[in-house]
C-alpha cells in the first residue's frame, strides 16, 4: 500500500497532465502480453492496434524496445514525465533524444538484469553510444504506426476525464475527484492511498500530485515516485471502454421525440463536455453540434458554463430525466 501524504499546499500544486510516450509504452506492454484483454473482456489480440503491430512485432527495433520492458520494471527515459496538459509526442521524443548516455546506460543495464537475456543483434543496438537517439527513432515510428491514427479520439477521452475530475477536485475535494477512479485508489484524511505491492509513504511537501489519465494502462493504476518523475498517479480514464464497446444505439423513443442527433448528444452529456469533445465522440461537424446544442439549451435540456477558454455543456435535471426515461422506453 502506498500513501501520498497531502498537505494544504498540495491541492494548488497538483496537476493533470498527458504523457504520450508513456501511453505508447502502456500499449506496447499490452500488445506483448499473451492473453491480454480489453476492459469489456475481448481479446486485445483482435484489436486494431494488434493488427497494426503484427507486421513489425519481430523486427529488430521492436525487439530492442521489448528488451527494455521486463515484467517487473521498465526504463524511465523512454517515457518522459509529463509537465503539462499540452505536452506533445514531439516534446517527449526530444526529451528522449537528449537523455545523457550515462543515464541511458544505467537504466538499460537494470532492465537487462531483470530480463531473460537478449539476442546478440539486440545487444549490439543497446551498446551504441547514440542509443537514446536510436530508441527515440524507433518509438517515433511505432507512434506513427500504432497511436497517431487514433490520437485525436484518445486525447478527447483523456481530456474529458480531466475536465470531469478537475471540476470535482476544485468543487468538492480529493474524495470526490477520486470517486470511481479505481477500486484500489481511495482518499483517507490527509492522504491518497493506492493499494498494491508497493509499501511506502510519499510526503508530497508542496510538490502536489501529478494525475495522468491513460486509455491503454492495464490493469492499473500505476504510481511514480522516483526522479525524473514527480510523484504521480496514472489511472484509466473514464470513457476508455468506448474504445472496445460497440457503439451504443440511441433509444428509439428518445430519437423520435427530439431527433437522433440531439438524442445522441444528450446521452453523451452524461458527463460535462465541450463542443470539441462532442465532435470527436459523435463524428458530427462543429457547426452541426453547435446548432443542436443551441436547440437543446433553448429547450432547457442542457446548460453551459465557461471553464478557462472552453465552453462546457452539462445536462440539466430535466435533461437527465429525459435521457433516463428515453433509455427506459427503448
Amino acid at each position: 500500500m502506498q500513501r501520498f501524504e497531502i498537505g494544504p499546499s498540495d491541492l494548488a500544486a497538483s496537476r493533470f497532465a498527458f504523457a504520450p510516450m508513456a501511453e505508447l509504452e502502456f500499449l506496447l506492454r499490452r500488445l506483448d502480453r499473451p492473453g491480454s484483454q480489453t476492459a469489456t473482456g475481448r481479446a486485445f489480440s483482435a484489436s486494431r492496434w494488434a493488427l497494426r503491430y503484427e507486421p513489425v512485432r519481430h523486427e529488430l527495433e521492436t525487439r530492442v524496445l521489448r528488451a527494455l520492458r521486463p515484467q517487473s520494471w521498465g526504463v524511465d527515459f523512454t517515457a518522459p514525465p509529463p509537465s503539462r496538459m499540452a505536452r506533445t509526442p514531439d516534446d517527449d521524443l526530444e526529451a528522449i533524444r537528449s537523455t545523457p548516455l550515462s543515464v541511458a546506460r544505467d537504466q538499460i543495464r537494470r532492465a537487462l538484469a531483470l530480463g531473460h537475456g537478449v539476442e546478440d543483434d539486440v545487444r549490439s543496438v543497446l551498446d551504441r553510444t547514440d542509443v537514446a537517439i536510436v530508441l527515440a527513432d524507433a518509438l517515433e515510428r511505432l507512434w506513427h504506426l500504432l497511436v497517431e491514427p487514433d490520437w485525436p479520439q484518445l486525447l478527447a477521452i483523456m481530456d474529458r476525464d480531466v475536465l470531469y475530475r478537475a471540476d470535482r477536485l476544485v468543487r468538492h475535494g480529493w474524495s470526490a475527484a477520486l470517486e470511481g477512479l479505481d477500486a484500489r485508489v481511495r482518499w483517507e484524511p490527509g492522504a491518497v492511498v493506492v493499494d498494491g505491492p508497493a509499501d511506502d509513504v510519499v510526503q508530497l511537501q508542496g510538490r502536489g500530485l501529478m494525475l495522468v489519465p491513460s486509455v491503454f494502462l492495464s490493469p492499473g493504476p500505476a504510481t511514480y515516485t522516483e526522479a525524473p518523475w514527480r510523484p504521480a498517479l496514472v489511472y484509466v480514464a473514464r470513457g476508455s471502454a468506448a474504445l472496445w464497446d460497440p457503439k451504443p444505439s440511441t433509444p428509439l423513443a428518445l430519437a423520435r421525440l427530439i431527433g437522433r442527433t440531439r438524442a445522441e448528444l444528450l446521452l453523451h452529456l452524461d458527463t460535462p463536455a465541450s463542443t470539441t469533445h462532442l465532435v470527436a465522440a459523435t463524428g458530427q461537424t462543429l457547426g452541426a453540434v453547435g446548432d443542436h446544442l443551441r436547440i437543446l439549451r433553448e429547450a432547457g435540456l442542457v446548460a453551459r458554463s465557461r471553464s478557462g477558454r472552453a465552453v462546457i455543456y452539462r445536462r440539466t435535471p430535466v435533461g437527465d430525466a429525459l435521457a433516463a426515461v428515453g433509455s427506459a422506453w427503448s
